[in-house]
Order: structure tokens, then sequence, then C-alpha cells
């Protein structure tokens, strides 16, 4: 694949206001080929592609009127914060991968929530001096970190915007007042939803009446069209040292689990601009976000031990399955020992090295699994010790990407963690429980974890918002929510494009496989005995459950942009 240039005029930002970007049949321009039935998009100029119909409408309104992909963003964002409130939101972080076309350099945007400065190795222990069960930490403010997103937009929009800032946050308020249309899988969530009757606010929002909203049915957030209007006029300072903080510290204060969070924590929160993680896979340059971060590690891993196969030539079948499988197992006895944010933990620098990875790649039978995988010892580590942690089932986040005309690109993870955060709501938008996704223990049989609990620290996350590059020229956007699980739908979906050279489409759609070095998952689906039957027989321990990826993919061609969104959730892809 080669980069494929792109050029043309802006058009005027006045054109943004005018279009009804609250239609509920959210139409597909002319010139756009449509995704009804899910196959790839393919345009010229500009695409979109993001987790819910309604918010690739709004990135797509600020593309057609000449807006860059960081005016795109903050459209997209605060759209997806409003229809897609369980995943992600204003109460929650993100990680942004950014490529600047004038430049051609990649940077990396670390919105990543943070805990009290008052936070230690307890915070997670209860009175009974036992680790506290995960529903019991979530359901409540204690499990909440000071939210990083509202500073993030404005700090992009400040770096790469063109457009009047306000005018950006007009269709998610339009949205807001005049209401939208419940989709089957918001409805679904809320019904399912373990303690979203907990706290008044959330409860009288989703669960009006006392009962599920419905699917079909107009749901209205003049709550949060207010905070909009607010951010609009002030930036996100009301976030941080003014009114809208003050109402997340009080609201935080639950009677079930109370936060600890206060003003000073808010005051002193930053967006970190961090160095990329990019490595080389078959001459392809995998660039994404490092440490708090374990996403572009944990797949540069599994990618570079599965260079040493000749993945090109094989099928997708229980060969490949296997190999995948077992560099996976390998990729996460490294995370779980090493990765932790990095501005606490110190990263072993050789964590990608080549010789490394070959070594780690060599473990691998091809004809029987490895079983529970041992950590490695990257070079230039000094073999201090340390602990390995624990990884939880998480169900939130969401996935987008972007190019604009000028070939800027943005690929964004973005999330208030587990589906409905907290369960904690105030001025419209729900806050996240974040802080669980630190270990519940500060160490482990006398040595320290990385991930533990420490006073402003970011806890470790999976995202992996990815940008590809050929020859310095961005070639495809990727990465999906799906908590741990990210770190395999993202590096298959590398593999199926750069390997296999797969539509967008196709590649999203094949099954997914992950392992968290220890038990196999094959995600449930037509095939999915045999496939498993495959893995068992090579001593593979098999679930087949569901594997509910979000990908987001664009890929930018000699023919102009491919874009694709997973079925598996409601997403939509538009361009130009």
């Amino acid at each position: 694949m080669h980069f494929f240039g792109r050029g043309g005029a802006l058009l005027s930002a006045a054109l943004l206001s005018s279009v009804p970007v609250w239609a509920q049949d959210v139409p597909q321009p002319e010139n756009t080929t449509a995704i009804a039935d899910n196959e790839s998009v393919r345009a010229q100029d500009f695409m979109v592609a993001s987790a819910h119909p309604l918010a690739t409408q709004a990135g797509y309104d600020v593309l057609a009127a000449g807006g860059s992909a960081a005016d795109a963003a903050v459209a997209v964002q605060t759209m997806l914060g409003l229809v897609e409130p369980q995943s992600s939101g204003l109460g929650g972080g993100a990680f942004l991968v950014y490529f600047d076309a004038q430049s051609g350099a990649v940077s990396t945007y670390d919105a990543r929530e943070k805990a009290p400065l008052a936070a230690d190795g307890t915070y997670w222990i209860g009175e009974n001096g036992e680790p506290m069960a995960f529903m019991d930490a979530v359901i409540g403010g204690r499990s909440a970190g000071v939210p990083g997103t509202p500073m993030l937009l404005e700090r992009l929009h400040a770096d790469h915007g063109t457009m009047d800032w306000a005018d950006l946050l007009l269709p998610a308020i339009d949205t807001a007042d005049n209401g939208f249309q419940v989709s089957q899988r918001m409805a679904d969530s809320v019904a399912n939803a373990q303690g979203l009757d907990t706290f008044v606010e959330a409860s009288e929002y989703f669960l009006p009446g006392g009962e599920p909203i419905a699917e079909g049915s107009t749901l209205t957030n003049p709550a949060y069209a207010d905070t909009l209007r607010l951010y609009a006029e002030e930036g996100s300072a009301p976030f941080y040292t003014g009114e809208i903080a003050q109402d997340i510290v009080a609201a935080l204060n639950t009677n079930i689990n109370p936060g600890i969070l206060t003003m000073e924590d808010f005051e002193a929160y930053d967006v970190v601009m961090r160095d990329p993680v990019c490595m080389d896979y078959r001459g392809y340059e995998i660039c994404g976000m490092g440490p708090p971060s374990s996403g572009a590690l944990a797949v540069g891993q599994i990618l570079g031990v599965l260079e040493h196969f000749d993945l090109p030539s094989m099928e997708d079948g229980v060969e490949f399955r296997h190999l995948f499988a077992e560099a996976s197992r390998l990729a996460f006895a490294d995370r779980g020992l090493y990765l932790g944010d990095s501005d606490f933990v110190d990263i072993p620098e050789g964590y990608l090295d080549e010789a490394y990875l070959a070594e780690r790649s060599a473990l691998i039978d091809p004809d029987a699994s490895m079983g529970i995988a041992a950590a490695g010892v990257p070079p230039g580590w000094d073999e201090a010790a340390l602990a390995s942690d624990i990884e939880r089932p998480r169900a939130g986040t969401s996935h987008f990407v972007i190019v604009d005309s000028e070939g800027n690109a943005i690929s964004a993870t973005t999330t208030i963690e587990s589906g409905f955060g907290s369960r904690v709501m105030t001025r419209g938008f729900l806050l996240n429980n974040e802080l669980t996704d630190f270990s519940f223990t500060a160490e482990a049989n006398g040595a320290p974890i990385a991930n533990r609990v420490e006073p402003g620290k970011r806890p470790r996350s999976s995202m992996a918002p990815t940008i590809v590059l050929e020859d310095g020229q961005p070639i495809l956007l990727t990465g999906s929510p799906g908590g741990a699980a990210i770190i395999h739908y993202t590096a298959l979906s590398l593999v199926a494009l750069l390997d296999w050279n797969m539509d967008p489409q196709e590649a999203i759609d094949l099954r997914h496989v992950t392992n968290l070095n220890g038990r196999t998952n094959v995600e449930e689906g037509e095939g999915a005995e045999d496939l498993a039957a495959g893995l068992e027989a090579l001593g593979h321990e098999v679930a087949i459950t569901n594997l509910n990826s979000g990908l987001h993919v664009i890929a930018i061609t000699p023919d102009g942009l491919i874009g694709a969104a997973d079925k598996r959730r409601e997403g939509t892809a538009m361009g130009e």
C-alpha cells in the first residue's frame, strides 16, 4: 500500500450550522458508498468512522464544511458522549494518535484519568483487609479518576483545529435538546447493566419510571446541552477549576463507596504529550500509544513474535490462531509484570528489541500450546523484583478514526471504563470508573506491582489507537474498544490488512481469538466449535464466548480512502 495524496479548498465554516445533524435516519451522501450491509466505504477526499451513525454524521458534516481532522474529532466525541454514553464521554479519558500532514510527525495525546493525590496502595483494600470485589469497587465515586477528555478536545483543537470551537459543539447541543432515537444497543446495554438504579441522576435518565429506556424511544438530555454550552463559552476550565469540577467532586461523594477526589486533584490535571511507540513490522512502521497504555507495546510484541512465522502464506485457520494465541500469551506475560504509568515505573528499554522478540518467538511450538507463559527479561532491564497483576473484564470504551482533506489523520480510543462507568452521573454525563484499572493490591510475595495505585498516577490501559506508516506517510488507521482484548482485536486487524491484504470490512469481520496468558477464547458463531476443537487438540483450554469488538478502520490507498465499521456494534463510516 502507498499513501494516497489528497487536497481541496476549505469551505465556509458557516455551512456546518445548517446541517440537521439530529436527524434520526442519517442519510449517506450520494457520492459515498453506504454501509447498510456493512461493506467497506470508498471515498476520495476525507473520511470518518465511529461507533454511532449520529457521531459519524457529525464528523462528516465538519469535514464537508472544510474542517480539519481535529475539528471533526471534537464533534464526534461530544456526540458519542450523548448517544453512546455507556462507553465514553466528558466524564472519561482517551488516548489519541495524530499524524500531521504538513510536518509528517506522529504525536500522541495522553488524556488518561488520574488517581487522587491522597490515594495509596491500600486504595482498593476493604475493611476486612482484603481486596474489594470488582463490582463493589466499580459502583460509586471511589472508582472515578480525574477525567481527561474535556481538556483533550480543547488541546487538540488549539493545536490543529481550523473552525470555530463553539460551532463544533452545536451538533451535540442540538441533538441533546431535540432528542435522538435510542438504539437497540443502547437499550440492551441499559437493560443488562448492573447498578444503574443506585444513584438518582443516572436512574432517572436511564430508567425513567423505573423501567429501562426502550429501543426507538426519543431521549433528550437538556443537562448535557447546558454543559456543552458552558464548554463552548469557556473551554475546559469549568471542568478543572470551575463549577463543573465542583459538581463532579460533590457527585462523587456517594453514600456507597464514596470518592476522595478534591478540587486540588482537578486543578493539578494535565493532558500529556508523549512520544509515540513505533516499531517496524515487515517494512511498515506501526505507531501507537505508549505507557500508561500497554496497547502499542503489547500489540508490538505480538506482531514482533509473529513476524518470525510466514503468516502471509497461511490461511486463517487453526495453525494461525494457535500462533496468535501463543504470541498473545507471551505479550501478556510481559505486560502484567512490567507495564504501568511510565511517570511512576521504569519500562524496560528493550521491550520491543528485535533480538528479544526473536527469542520469545522461539518459545512457541507450532504443534503444542506452552500453557501459562513466563515473563521474559528484556534487554537493559536491571531485573529489579516485580510481581504481576491480574487482568479483569471490561465492557466500555469506543474508537474512531478520521482522515481530513489535507491528509491529517486521527486514531483515537476513548472510554469511561466499564459500561456506564461508576454509575455516577452529573450535568448530563456519566463519570468513569477508571481507577478499577489499577491493581487492587500494591504488591505480591513481597514484590511491588507496576500497576499499583499511587498518588496522581494514571492506571494502565489496553487502548491501542494505531496509525501505520509506509515511507513516512499514513496508510492505515485502526483500533477498537474491548478491554484487554483491544490488544488482540487491533493486532488481528493489522495482520489481516498488512499480511493478507484484506479489504477493511473483511478484516474486521474475522472471528476473534484472544488469550490473556490463560484460557483461549474463541468468538461464538458458525465454525467456532471446529476451531475450538482444533485448538484443544494442540493443548489449549478453550471457551467459546462473545467477543464484542468495535473496530473502525480507514485504509489510505493509491485509489482513495477505504473505511469500515464493526458489524458487532452500530458504527458507520462516511466519506467523500
